[in-house]
């Protein structure tokens, strides 16, 4: 039996901030064009050489080396459209991005969890990837949905599997960083226009975007560059994202990490508007630090993910911004300390969407009980972010004159009906029989296991289903040689 699922809260800022002055946007733009037409990027795909030699580039094909001059990005750049529609299973949960919200995602694509039931850790499976999916599907804080961990279970095609399992166990947008290659793409994109329902639906509000990721510092990956061309022949919206390390793949600075990233992204999305003119791209920048002490990967203050959605507004494009994500071994303070600094800048910088929630240990750990305690770092921004009300019920100026000096506003019928308009955590702050507050973990565990026993929401319908369970049948088959 299948319930509704509630509607999606997104981040409404009621003001905004700068962080960079015009001056240094104009740095950053002009280090990018620099960067881009003296030193160039390597780009191992033959098929893409080609269109950006037919476009204008300068191209080494070979060495793979490629240069843009400014006129050749800015003409490529004029075709990229600033919204579009990232939809939903349903209507009511496609994601217009012209709207001055910001929209956030699950993380993804952990490679172990802790088991929901034993609470023992192993390597994830798909149906770890479906759970997290209902999850994701009933809490109002996720917009749309990243596969939070890997389907190792299906070893042919796993980024499919889970697909399958997210499109099967939520009504939100779906959006993958796993569909890397031309063959896979091209069987995702047939699942989409099944889930979508039409060809005028999938795209106009395609249920599926894709993420790429280039290679610091500067070079693309040959099989995901051919992706994301599939994909966005198909207006499946594609995004690009940049993950330099500052002192190993980057400069030991954070402007030349920054800069080195922006230029990683502006030659992919180049590639595309080249390609298909007005084809549908996002921004996303999130880059790191390589730990001096240690080599690990150590993250970047917030405020480096809110200039990464400067630099794509800059450009014209809409952005994807490193918003949650947590670095922390465990569901202690290091996790809470974070979550909500980076979404908060983000959004007042007019982030379109944000992702990284649920996940720890770099983005590679789930457990199960963190999307919901994130999920209460979110709704705590929210509420930061929201317009304080000053009509005159909510100022209660009649009130504070009924009460007077030394009364009491318990027993005023004003303060039981505006109490109720509170937001009260769940989670948080919840009595216990001794007169104290219970553990959140306790109660953070509990929530998770209720959803997972009682939100079930809408299917497919059987033929969705089975058509989808033949597409993935028949890539297996495809990438296993039999086809």
């Amino acid at each position: 039996m299948s319930n509704p699922t509630p509607p999606i809260q997104p981040l409404v800022p009621s003001y905004k901030i700068r962080i960079l002055s015009d001056e240094k946007l104009d740095q950053f733009r002009s280090g990018t064009f620099q960067i881009l037409e003296k030193t160039g990027f390597k780009c191992p795909l033959e098929r893409a050489l080609k269109i950006y030699a037919e476009n204008g580039a300068q191209v080494d094909f070979e060495n793979q080396i490629v240069k843009l001059s400014e006129d050749v990005i800015m003409k490529a750049l004029s075709t990229v459209p600033r919204y579009y529609t990232m939809g939903g299973r349903k209507e009511a949960f496609d994601l217009d991005l012209s709207r001055p919200v910001t929209f956030e995602a699950t993380d993804g694509t952990g490679t172990k969890t802790i088991d929901y039931k034993t609470r023992e850790l192993r390597s994830s499976i798909k149906d770890d990837v479906a759970k997290s999916a209902r999850i994701a599907d009933y809490l109002s804080s996720i917009s749309f949905y990243w596969p939070m961990v890997s389907a190792q279970d299906h070893p042919i095609a796993p980024s499919l599997h889970e697909l399958e399992a997210s499109f099967n166990n939520t009504l939100k947008h779906v959006q993958t960083p796993t569909i890397v290659e031309e063959i896979t793409t091209r069987h995702a994109i047939e699942m989409a226009r099944v889930v979508a329902g039409s060809e005028e639906r999938l795209i106009n509000s395609p249920p599926l975007s894709l993420l790429i990721c280039t290679i610091a510092p500067l070079a693309m990956d040959e099989g995901a560059m051919d992706a994301a061309l599939v994909a966005a022949e198909a207006e499946i919206p594609v995004g690009f994202m940049s993950m330099p390390n500052t002192g190993s793949t980057a400069p030991a600075t954070i402007a030349g990490t920054i800069v080195l990233g922006d230029a990683e992204i502006i030659s992919a999305i180049v590639l595309i508007q080249m390609a298909y003119p007005g084809a549908p791209v996002y921004y996303s920048h999130m880059p790191g630090m390589t730990h001096p002490r240690t080599g690990a990967y150590y993250g970047l203050d917030s405020y480096v993910y809110a200039i990464g959605v400067e630099l794509a507004h800059m450009w014209g494009v809409p952005t994807l911004a490193g918003s949650f994500g947590s670095g922390a071994q465990s569901l202690g303070w290091e996790f809470g300390s974070g979550g909500g600094r980076a979404s908060m800048l983000c959004a007042l910088c007019g982030g379109e969407t944000g992702s990284g929630m649920g996940l720890l240990r770099g983005s590679t750990l789930l457990v199960p009980e963190a999307l919901v305690l994130d999920a209460e770092l979110y709704h705590a921004v929210r509420a930061d972010l929201a317009e304080l009300d000053t009509s005159p019920d909510y100022m209660a100026l009649d009130v504070i004159d009924a009460v007077g000096p030394r009364g009491h506003f318990l027993r005023e019928r004003h303060t039981r009906e505006y109490f109720r308009k509170f937001d009260f955590s769940e989670v948080m702050y919840v009595p216990a029989k001794d007169g104290e507050y219970r553990d959140v973990l306790e109660v953070a565990r509990e929530k998770t296991d209720w959803i997972l026993e009682n939100h079930n929401p809408e299917p497919l319908s059987d033929a969705q289903q089975k058509e989808l369970r033949k597409i993935v049948k028949a890539a297996e088959k495809e990438l296993s040689g039999e086809g």
